[in-house]
């Protein structure tokens, strides 16, 4: 695997080592010891899948609270998504920054999230699977969200949003939240 800095401090973005023959190709997609060089979580307790129909379907943008907090390496297995983290860890120096990434089943790339990151991704297609490893379970009461659309994030999505849940929708604005984000 080959790994690359972001823009945002303890972030990655992975392109995999395609190794190929008649047959196809083999790739590693996860492996400990490099995650841990990296100071990179390598300890993971799901996978979660997600299958969106609709180009400029969105999801997110999502974290857990402590003791919860995730990880996460996330892959595009079909079709195409814009990735988005925001970075709400205070102390960083990437606070409230964020970075796009395009993950597609062409690229391969994945990306790794850690823990302190608002996540969320759109779908530049119709017809898209992503698979996501995260760290820690699922803890309804530790979960949190921005608005997507939060002026004070200033992202641009690609696409115009076409399908979104009301939950994600309704998540609140930055200024509105009554403690630290993270």
């Amino acid at each position: 695997m080959k790994y690359h800095s972001t823009e945002l401090k303890d972030a990655w973005l992975i392109e995999l080592e395609l190794r190929g023959d008649d047959r196809g190709f083999f790739a590693r997609t996860m492996c400990r010891e490099e995650f841990a060089d990296r100071g990179m979580e390598t300890e993971y307790v799901q996978q979660n899948m997600s299958v969106s129909a609709f180009k400029g379907t969105l999801r997110g943008m999502h974290y857990q609270l402590r003791p919860y907090a995730e990880a996460k390496l996330i892959r595009c297995l079909r079709g195409a998504i814009v990735d988005v983290i925001v970075d709400i860890r205070e102390d960083s120096p990437t606070y409230l920054k964020h970075q796009m990434f395009e993950l597609n089943d062409q690229n391969r790339h994945q990306l790794y999230v850690p823990p302190g990151f608002a996540h969320s991704f759109q779908t530049l297609t119709d017809d898209v699977e992503v698979s996501y490893l995260v760290s820690s379970p699922y803890a309804p009461e530790h979960e949190r969200g921005l608005r997507y659309n939060d002026e004070k994030l200033g992202i641009s999505w690609p696409e115009t949003v076409t399908t979104i849940s009301d939950k994600d929708a309704a998540w609140p604005l930055i200024d509105e939240h009554r403690q630290p984000l993270f």
